[in-house]
């Protein structure tokens, strides 16, 4: 992938190493496979998706302060004695991760990722959580490597949509649909029925927003 810039986000396409980061913590795992797990977070800034639903937008944008060494991340990780690191976004796919990840890796560390998968995978990942949106859709690449699927459902329509990219999916991905925060009230009762009815899928639920956690 080019370094190429992107004018309207700031976004440095193909960035290996320093990587804009906008935020990073420790806590539980909120949402899907390894709900409960503690992880340390490391939230990329850039994104060029834009769900207008998206509840961290200050993500989409980059700003030159906030550019670390791969070096100053696994720091921050080491310090806390985490054993399992979410790189998410923003959009995690528009940069190259593979020196992020090989020296996570090399610490011990268990890799995941959180992506819409709109850009080719660049790094070594232990978990892969696929969350396409409608906005800038997957490459076909991910489908086969996804671990997990999640789609979020804004609405009625959003159950065919699912259903379309898990027959894309190989047969050991784990299926969740989550409604979007939101609209959580009006959604959640229809997921519930759904899946009783298409027990294939699973429901995640956004914990860390309850439990008002990071």
């Amino acid at each position: 992938m080019k370094n190429v810039k992107n004018k309207r986000t700031n976004i440095l396409y193909g960035q290996a190493d320093p990587l804009p980061v906008m935020e990073h913590f420790y806590t539980l795992q909120g949402e899907g496979a390894w709900t409960g797990e503690p992880t340390y977070f490391v939230r990329l800034a850039g994104c060029d998706v834009g769900c207008h639903w998206c509840d961290v937008k200050d993500s989409w944008t980059v700003d030159e302060n906030q550019y670390y060494p791969t070096t100053d991340i696994l720091s921050w990780i080491s310090e806390t004695g985490a054993k399992r690191v979410v790189i998410t976004g923003g959009e995690p796919s528009i940069y190259d991760l593979t020196l992020l990840t090989d020296r996570l890796h090399e610490a011990g560390l268990l890799v995941h990722i959180e992506t819409a998968g709109p850009h080719p995978l660049q790094g070594s990942l232990d978990w892969i959580c696929l969350s396409p949106k409608k906005f800038l859709p997957p490459l076909s690449e991910y489908y086969e490597k996804a671990d997990e699927l999640k789609i979020i459902i804004y609405n009625q329509h959003d159950f065919k949509w699912a259903e379309m990219h898990a027959e894309k999916c190989a047969s050991n991905c784990i299926l969740f649909l989550q409604p979007e925060w939101s609209k959580r009230e009006q959604v959640t009762p229809m997921i519930i029925d759904y899946i009783k009815q298409n027990p294939k899928w699973r429901l995640s639920q956004q914990t860390h927003k309850y439990l008002d956690i990071p």
